[in-house]
């Protein structure tokens, strides 16, 4: 499986208990460990877990700040054990607008785990699906390829994602039904599955019948009953081409 998540609802579990929204982004860190734990023993390969998206920057100053700091402490508390269990951390999004110090710590999180294999872990990170066309665009033309050559396939090749295959599964917390500007490229053919959890609260028991909603689905990828279609969604390779710079990418 690829299995993708929009890990909603932190906020909305606060302030039912009467604690303050960063209590909530807590627990809900707190979780990811125990959902980590479940997607291995189900056998989920790549997990991308939407983190903060590029719009998430207008919310108030404070939290953004609280955010930040919450994700430095994950990397610092939980990256060696981690690493140990073979989990392979991929950053996708835009590096610049991050602070440098969170951007460093992220890239000795990338660095350290590359070779991992249990399971690969995307972590969305000041990402916006549109955002990453654009600079999927802007890595092609800067790789002087010609329009009658761009398809499906090329464009997937310069996404944040190359190397991987879309997702199989999008699944999201709180019960909002829509996909925010995440993964709308990946994502044109993932089954969709939205619980009213919130994310906090989100355990292993949601997380099967999330799967077992998969499970029941035929993927027909725009063909009819019937008819053959592809078994999962179709793999990216990298491009062959540099790798851009941060401020591109």
């Amino acid at each position: 499986y690829h299995l993708a998540i929009i890990m909603d609802g932190n906020g909305r579990w606060a302030n039912a208990r009467g604690l303050p929204r960063l209590a909530g982004h807590r627990a809900g860190t707190e979780n990811l460990r125990r959902i980590l734990r479940a997607c291995v023993k189900h056998g989920v390969k790549i997990l991308t877990l939407y983190a903060f998206s590029t719009e998430n920057w207008g919310r108030p100053a404070e939290e953004v700040r609280g955010l930040m700091t919450i994700l430095e402490q994950v990397i610092d508390h939980e990256l060696k054990e981690l690493h140990e269990e073979g989990v392979r951390i991929n950053h996708i999004g835009r590096p610049a607008g991050i602070a440098p110090r969170l951007q460093k710590k992220i890239k000795q999180a990338v660095d350290l785990t590359h070779a991992n294999t249990t399971l690969t872990l995307n972590v969305a990170l000041n990402y916006g699906g549109r955002q990453e066309i654009i600079d999927a665009i802007r890595r092609i033309i800067q790789a002087g390829i010609q329009p009658d050559q761009i398809d499906d396939a090329l464009l997937g090749q310069y996404l944040y994602t190359a190397g991987q295959p879309d997702p199989d599964l999008i699944v999201r917390t709180s019960g909002e039904m829509r996909v925010s500007n995440f993964l709308i490229w990946q994502g044109a053919y993932a089954e969709l599955y939205v619980t009213p959890t919130y994310w906090p609260d989100f355990d292993e028991i949601e997380l099967q019948l999330a799967l077992n909603h998969y499970a029941s689905r035929e993927r027909r990828f725009g063909l009819v009953t019937g008819q053959k279609s592809p078994s999962s969604a179709p793999l990216h390779p990298a491009p062959p081409h540099p790798t851009p710079s941060p401020d591109t990418r």
